[in-house]
C-alpha cells in the first residue's frame, strides 16, 4: 500500500523558514536544505517504521547534513510530518500537534 504524506500547517511553515534561513547564510544551501528534507521524506514513505520512536506514535528521522529532524506520525493510509524539528532547539515544543 502506498501511504500519502501530509505536512502539519506549522511543519510546512518550519521547512519553509530554514529554507530562507539557509539560502540568507549561502546561495543555494537553501536549495540544498531542501533536498535533503525531501530525501528523508522519501525514505519515510518507503520505511516508515524506520525512525527513532518519541512516544508511542511519534517517531523521528535525521535530515542529512542539517541539524534537523522530521517529527512525524503513521497511520493506515498516510504520514503525517508534525514538525521540522532543529535538534539544537527546544527539544518538546511540537508535542501538543496532531
Amino acid at each position: 500500500m502506498t501511504r500519502r504524506l501530509a505536512y502539519h500547517p506549522l511543519a510546512e511553515l518550519e521547512l519553509n523558514e530554514a529554507a530562507q534561513y539557509y539560502e540568507r547564510e549561502s546561495s543555494g544551501l537553501g536549495v540544498a536544505f531542501l533536498a535533503s528534507v525531501e530525501r528523508c521524506t522519501e525514505a519515510i514513505l518507503k520505511h516508515p517504521e524506520g525512525g527513532t520512536l518519541l512516544t508511542n506514535v511519534v517517531r523521528r528521522r535525521l535530515v542529512g547534513a542539517f541539524p534537523y529532524g522530521v517529527l512525524y506520525r503513521v497511520a493506515a493510509d498516510s504520514i503525517r510530518v508534525l514538525a521540522i524539528m532543529n535538534m539544537k532547539r527546544r527539544p518538546s515544543y511540537w508535542t501538543r500537534r496532531r
